[in-house]
C-alpha cells in the first residue's frame, strides 16, 4: 500500500523553505549516527530486512540508508534542485526490491520507518538550535512530503520491474515451450539452461493440451494456477504443456475446462518431456476429430480415453482403402438394406456372435438378426469365420467408412453413416 500524502496539498508548501545553515551542517555531521539508528530500526521492525549473517546484504542496506539520508539533507538545503535525483534513486531502489523478490509492503515499511527516524533526528537538532515552531512545522511537512514522494517513486520502479520481469519470464517460457514442441531432438542441457532462466522446474513427464482459439486475450487465458504450465496462445492451435500431469501437476477435466472457459480442448498422452512433440501431435489429431464430431465436440477430451479411435484415424487414406476392400460385398446391396446389414454386422462382431445380444442392441427380434446374418453369410462367405477377416471388418465398420469410399476419397459426407441403429422393418 502506498504511503499516503500528508494532510493538505504538497504544492502549497514552499519549494525551497528557508532552512538555517546550522541545521543542515549539524544534520550532515550526525548523518552516520542517524544512519545507525535508522538501520537498526528497519532491521527490528521489518523482518524481510533482518539478515544478520549476510555481510553483503548488510553492506547494501547500510549504503542505501546513508544515501537516502544524504539525499534528504541535500533536499533540505535545496529542495528544488534535488527532486529529480531523489526520484531516480528511489525508482532504482524499487526496481531492486522487485528483482530481489521482496514484497512492496516491506519496502513501504522501511521507507516509513526511515523517514520517521530522520524526522526525529532533525527535530532534536532543531530543538538544540532553538528554532521557532513555525520553521519546525514547515520542516516536518517537508519531511513527510518527501517520504510520500520517494515512496511513490519506489512504487513506480517496483511496478516497472515486476512488469518487465513478468514479460521476460513469459517470453522465455514461450521460447522453452516452442523448443520442447519443435521438430528434432533437444539437448537436455539446453532445456535445463532455458528452464532455469525461465524459473521453470523441469519435470520428467508432460502432456500437451491444445484448445480452440478465441479473439480474446487476457487473464482468463492464463494457465490453471498451481500447475506450472507453459502456454503459447499465439500458436495455432493454442497449446499448453502440463508438467507431471499424472502426479503433482494433475488437473481434472472439469478444472481444466473451467480454466479454459469451456472451450473445447484435447489433452495429449502423458510422455517423457523429451517426447512432448508426440503428445502435441496426438492432441492436435484429437482436436481435429472433435471438430468433425468423431470425438465429443465439447468439453475436455483426454487422448488416453480414446486411443483406439486415434489409432483407427491415424492413417485415414489407408483405412479407407481397407474399408473399400473388405466391405466391397456390401456394394451389391441397395442403400437402405446396406445400412441395416452393416449395423447388424458391426454389432454381431462386437458381441462375439451373440444373436440375442445383437437383437437387444438393435431393438429388433432375434429372428430379424438371424435373417440378416444369413444374407451377410451369402455376401461374405466363410470369411465371416476367419479371425483376420473379422478384425478387418470390425476396423472398417468401427470408423463408419462409407461403402463407396476410395483411396482418393476417404470420407464422403453424403454417404450413410452408422452412428445410430436403423429400425426399419425388413
Amino acid at each position: 500500500m502506498t504511503i499516503p500524502p500528508p494532510p493538505g496539498t504538497p504544492d502549497d508548501l514552499p519549494t525551497a523553505p528557508l532552512v538555517p545553515p546550522d541545521l543542515v551542517r549539524l544534520l550532515r555531521a550526525r548523518l552516520d549516527t542517524v544512519a545507525d539508528t535508522v538501520e537498526a530500526e528497519v532491521r527490528r521492525q521489518v523482518p524481510e530486512y533482518a539478515r544478520p549473517a549476510d555481510d553483503a546484504y548488510r553492506k547494501n542496506l547500510r549504503e542505501g540508508v546513508v544515501l537516502a539520508l544524504t539525499l534528504f539533507v541535500d533536499q533540505l538545503a535545496d529542495a528544488a534542485g534535488q527532486g529529480d535525483t531523489i526520484t531516480a534513486t528511489y525508482r532504482e531502489l524499487g526496481r531492486g526490491e522487485a528483482l530481489e523478490g521482496r514484497g512492496l509492503d516491506a519496502l513501504q515499511s522501511a521507507l516509513r520507518i526511515g523517514g520517521l527516524e530522520a524526522w526525529r533526528a532533525m527535530g532534536r537538532t532543531a530543538e538544540e538550535l532553538g528554532l521557532d515552531s513555525g520553521t519546525v512545522t514547515t520542516l516536518g511537512e517537508l519531511a513527510f512530503r518527501t517520504v510520500h514522494e520517494v515512496a511513490e517513486a519506489a512504487t513506480a520502479g517496483y511496478a516497472e520491474a515486476r512488469l518487465r520481469s513478468t514479460e521476460e519470464g513469459d517470453r522465455r517460457r514461450r521460447r522453452l515451450l516452442r523448443l520442447l514442441l519443435g521438430e528434432g531432438p533437444v539437448a537436455p542441457e539446453t532445456v535445463r539452461d532455458l528452464a532455469h532462466s525461465a524459473r521453470w522446474t523441469v519435470p520428467e513427464q508432460a502432456a500437451v493440451v491444445v484448445f480452440v482459439a478465441t479473439s480474446r486475450h487476457g487473464e482468463d487465458e492464463r494457465p490453471p494456477p498451481g500447475t506450472g504450465a507453459l502456454v503459447d496462445l499465439a500458436a495455432r492451435p493454442p497449446r499448453m504443456l502440463l508438467p507431471d500431469p499424472d502426479g503433482t501437476g494433475r488437473i481434472g477435466c472439469r478444472a481444466l475446462g473451467a480454466a479454459l472457459r469451456g472451450r473445447p480442448a484435447a489433452v495429449g498422452p502423458t510422455v517423457p518431456l523429451t517426447d512432448a512433440a508426440r503428445s502435441l501431435h496426438w492432441a492436435s489429431r484429437a482436436l481435429g476429430l472433435m471438430g468433425r464430431g468423431i470425438l465429443p465436440r465439447q468439453g475436455v477430451v483426454r487422448c488416453a480415453d480414446h486411443l483406439s479411435t486415434l489409432l483407427l484415424y491415424g492413417d485415414e487414406p489407408l483405412h479407407a482403402h481397407l474399408a473399400a476392400r473388405v466391405l466391397a460385398p456390401l456394394d451389391t446391396v441397395a442403400e437402405g438394406p446396406r445400412a441395416r446389414l452393416a449395423e447388424t454386422l458391426l454389432e454381431w462382431l462386437l458381441s462375439g456372435s451373440n444373436v440375442p445380444d445383437v437383437a437387444a442392441r438393435l431393438h429388433v427380434h432375434p429372428q430379424t438378426v438371424r435373417y440378416r446374418m444369413r444374407q451377410l453369410e451369402k455376401l461374405f462367405g466363410p470369411g465371416l469365420r476367419d479371425t483376420t477377416t473379422r478384425l478387418d471388418l470390425l476396423l472398417a465398420l468401427r470408423t463408419r467408412i462409407p461403402w463407396c469410399a476410395s483411396e482418393s476419397s476417404p470420407v464422403d459426407k453424403n454417404s450413410p453413416r452408422f452412428d445410430h441403429p436403423v429400425h426399419n422393418k425388413e
